[in-house]
């Protein structure tokens, strides 16, 4: 048996003190399946004082992350701190120069700069390992980078963040509104005091254009994604997506077409009969449209100390057996140019929701406007708010109606189009709700 790979680990946080678990716990079981032992040589974290919950006796404490990754007593160096610059950033181009193969669970840190680590670990002969940058758990960039080498990769797409999942089961389940369980989230510890990151689409934006790079053999382009969150869902929208036969997920969806590759981030109605729609609370699931073997779909825990971790010891395993990859299965300088796809034709429709004023000619006008753009109509509904107690007995209707439109299969620069002009025209009260409908089997 080779001698013990050597970990020095970087962040003692909740998948930090996972991994120390993990090693202590599978050591033998690792060492049998590997070839060799996994040992972990030295730690670096914020506070050495802290209690973690594992024994940390047996290990040498670095207080600087960036000497730690160039110690000469490490075989590899984990990045568990997070962050897109700072000392993630520093600590792994250190290692790198250093020539340690690298393990991260840092999405950030690559959607920003994965392009140039990659460059320069194979330069330096050695890997950059990223399994549980995406999707925890779910093993989505082995499945992509290697099990599917021999497809071609028309489409990836998923729930790629529980702690909007987990928002929207609750609210669609309890009929709780966004900010009561965006609080209970928090109160379980699914969200964090300031959840913009999650909420606003944003983790799923990183975690999307690594999967898009490896699968379509792109350059990152994290900032050509279409990024909206799930800030702006109400009960309402939760209740029309049921009578409709629908469930609203946040989607990464992230297509390649004849122009080019579309990456996009929002809030969506699948059917309740996909099996996308029937992923609640905090699991994530990822599916992958291909050539050879049709649709993939991949349902796991997206986070968590453990589940991370796991992904986090494949990549190590991997290394300790000696099977170095290419970090996005292809050399990096192989990597295409990132071009943008043109605004497709949505291949499914919109909902609209809007409110309305309720006056005469005010839902014609909205209709000829959707005309204009030729978007037809599957459907026109309008849900009649109750009369207050205290209205007189035949009141003049000014309060604004909730209005839903469904459009049949449209292009996204329609809709926009004619709801600017509804807007302009002073029909509606407030911004318009869209949300795409994805006809997804």
């Amino acid at each position: 048996m080779q001698h013990a790979l050597r970990l020095g680990v970087a962040g003692l946080g909740t998948v930090g003190a996972s991994l120390v678990r993990l090693v202590q716990r599978h050591g033998n079981e690792l060492a049998v399946r590997s070839g060799r032992a996994v040992v972990i040589q030295a730690v670096s974290a914020r506070s050495r004082g802290r209690d973690r919950g594992v024994d940390l006796s047996a290990m040498r404490w670095e207080d600087d992350p960036v000497a730690l990754a160039r110690a000469e007593d490490i075989d590899v160096f984990v990045e568990l701190m997070g962050g897109a610059e700072g000392s993630a950033l520093a600590s792994v181009n250190a290692a790198l120069d250093a020539g340690k193969h690298v393990v991260t669970a840092n999405k950030a840190l690559l959607a920003a700069h994965g392009g140039a680590l990659a460059r320069k670990a194979e330069a330096m002969g050695v890997s950059l390992n990223f399994e549980a940058a995406a999707a925890g758990g779910i093993p989505i960039i082995k499945t992509l980078r290697e099990a599917l080498a021999g497809n071609t990769i028309s489409r990836v797409y998923g729930i790629l963040n529980g702690t909007c999942n987990y928002i929207l089961t609750r609210m669609e389940r309890e009929g709780l509104s966004f900010d009561a369980c965006l609080a209970e989230a928090q109160r379980l510890g699914y969200a964090e005091a300031d959840p913009t990151f999650d909420i606003d689409g944003h983790d799923t934006a990183h975690k999307l254009a690594l999967m898009t790079a490896i699968a379509f053999g792109s350059e990152i382009d994290a900032e050509a994604i279409y990024v909206e969150g799930i800030r702006s869902i109400t009960s309402a929208d939760i209740e029309a997506a049921d009578e409709l036969g629908y469930r609203i997920k946040l989607l990464g969806v992230a297509t390649r077409s004849d122009s080019g590759i579309e990456q996009r981030v929002h809030p969506t109605m699948v059917p309740k009969s996909s099996p996308i729609a029937r992923i609640d609370g905090v699991t994530n699931a990822v599916a992958v449209e291909a050539d050879f073997v049709g649709r993939l779909v991949l349902q796991g825990p997206g986070a968590g100390g453990d589940a991370t971790a796991s992904a986090v010891m494949s990549d190590i395993a991997d290394l300790a057996r000696g099977d170095l990859i290419g970090t996005f299965g292809r050399p990096a300088t192989a990597l295409a140019p990132y071009r943008r796809a043109t605004m497709p034709r949505h291949e499914g429709g919109y909902y609209i929701r809007l409110s309305v004023y309720d006056r005469p000619g005010a839902f014609a006008a909205i209709a000829g406007r959707m005309a204009e753009q030729g978007i037809s109509l599957e459907s026109i509904v309008q849900r009649r708010r109750a009369p207050r107690s205290d209205a007189p007995e035949h009141p003049v209707p000014l309060e604004p109606q909730p209005v839903v439109l469904v459009t049949y299969d449209t292009a996204e620069a329609q809709v926009k189009a004619a709801l600017a002009n509804v807007t302009a025209d002073g029909h509606i009260a407030e911004q318009p709700q869209v949300i795409r409908i994805e006809p997804l089997a």
